[in-house]
């Protein structure tokens, strides 16, 4: 008979803590000490940050980076900058954090959503195909989790249509699509450092391309609009200071040291897990495809469909928590339902278009599915340790499939089913 479950009053599987986050240690103290002492603060003062830029675009196959503030900004000057224009449509998808959509409206321009597909978790190219009109500009993949979209088919769709492809990267530092860095597949790609992402100071963001003219807008355009032949009183654009101080990219320069090593590892370890719970009926991990070369796996992302599995994903969350491994059902709802979407509450921006707007009626079935009912997330930072750590995560995902049975009575029983 299988041990009871923690849930129930059980031995949890894991009491240990996993690897906290963020890592840091003697450099960023340093490295933080020593820009404070060198009253250098500002991006235009000090050498930080434009070490750092040249540091991730280089790693990340790219001639320019373009430290910015947020990950959100990033996304919103590449858009502007690349001339996207009032009213023109831009192509996310439904499952990806609220910026990758919210970014396009400030730029003037309408999101049209296209569903993702059920296996990768990415944007399905065919909903792509299907979204495609006369007035559509551009696409945003996301490379959610850390595994990067179809590239090749939104590229060509994009090259017949002569479509912008922005990389929405912000769960993809150190990502490989065919031996290419994340980033630099699409024209231009946004990056952020927010707390939780795989390479963080806190906040902050950059964007890379390949694109000389583009790059030099996007400096312009996170630097009040200055141009390098210009004087400093003078400003070409509308724009405002968007640019990263000293103080991030001495953190992000350190924490960039340490990237690569803790890249490998999590996509080691992710694997790996992926091999174990695969097996078991009703779970999913998300698809990887061969184009993959490296996930980052700033999230571990899996399905349990509840009718092979023997019990409702929430149940399966409260019960992975009780046994010491930390993880969440990620999206509570699909972009297209955010009050923002439903409401119509743009603020200034899309004036005179957001009348004929209705994103009640956007269909995304697959995205749906997944917040409603399947989805569970696990953090980056669980992947950063030894194999046995992992070996407890798989420990407690078969130690639950074992006491289903339990599991889906005590649901139903306890009226969360009704919820």
């Amino acid at each position: 008979m299988s041990e009871p479950l923690a849930l129930f009053g059980g031995k949890p599987v894991r009491s240990k803590p996993f690897t906290p986050w963020p890592v840091s240690g003697k450099p960023e103290q340093r490295a933080l000490l020593r820009t404070l002492r060198s009253g250098q603060w500002g991006r235009l003062d000090g050498p930080e940050t434009d070490r750092f830029e040249q540091r991730f675009a280089e790693l990340h196959g790219c001639k320019h980076g373009v430290a910015v503030v947020n990950g959100t900004v990033a996304l919103r000057l590449a858009l502007l900058a690349a001339g996207i224009r009032a009213g023109e449509e831009v192509i996310v998808p439904p499952y990806t954090f609220f910026s990758t959509a919210s970014a396009v409206v400030e730029a003037n321009a309408v999101p049209v959503f296209a569903d993702i597909d059920l296996d990768t978790f990415n944007l399905d190219p065919a909903a792509v195909a299907g979204a495609l009109t006369p007035r559509t500009r551009a696409i945003i993949p996301v490379h959610f989790a850390g595994q990067p979209a179809d590239m090749r088919a939104i590229l060509s769709l994009a090259k017949k249509r002569k479509l912008l492809v922005l990389e929405d990267a912000a769960h993809a530092h150190g990502a490989l699509w065919r031996n290419q860095p994340a980033g630099s597949i699409g024209a231009v790609a946004a990056f952020s450092f927010q707390s939780s992402k795989n390479l963080t100071s806190g906040e902050g963001g950059i964007i890379t391309t390949n694109d000389d003219a583009l790059a030099e807008t996007c400096r312009s355009m996170h630097n009040c609009g200055r141009i390098p032949t210009g004087v400093w009183y003078e400003h070409h654009v509308v724009s405002g200071n968007y640019r990263l101080g000293e103080f991030q990219s001495a953190v992000l320069n350190c924490q960039l040291d340490r990237l690569l090593s803790q890249t490998q590892t999590r996509d080691r370890n992710g694997q790996y897990l992926a091999g174990r719970v695969g097996e078991l009926p009703g779970v999913y991990p998300q698809k990887r495809t061969p184009d993959c070369t490296r996930h980052s796996y700033h999230l571990f992302m899996l399905r349990i469909d509840r009718r092979a599995f023997g019990a409702p994903r929430t149940a399966v969350v409260q019960a992975l928590q009780a046994e010491g491994v930390p993880c969440s059902a990620g999206y509570g709802f699909s972009l297209p339902q955010q009050p923002m979407f439903r409401k119509k509450a743009f603020g200034p921006y899309l004036s005179g278009i957001a009348g004929k707007l209705d994103y009640r009626k956007v269909p995304c079935p697959n995205s749906d599915l997944l917040c409603k009912e399947q989805c569970v997330w696990l953090g980056q930072n669980l992947f950063l340790g030894r194999r046995t750590e992992v070996d407890d995560i798989g420990d407690a995902f078969e130690k639950i499939y074992e006491n289903r049975d339990a599991l889906d009575h005590w649901w139903e029983e306890s009226g969360e089913a009704a919820l």
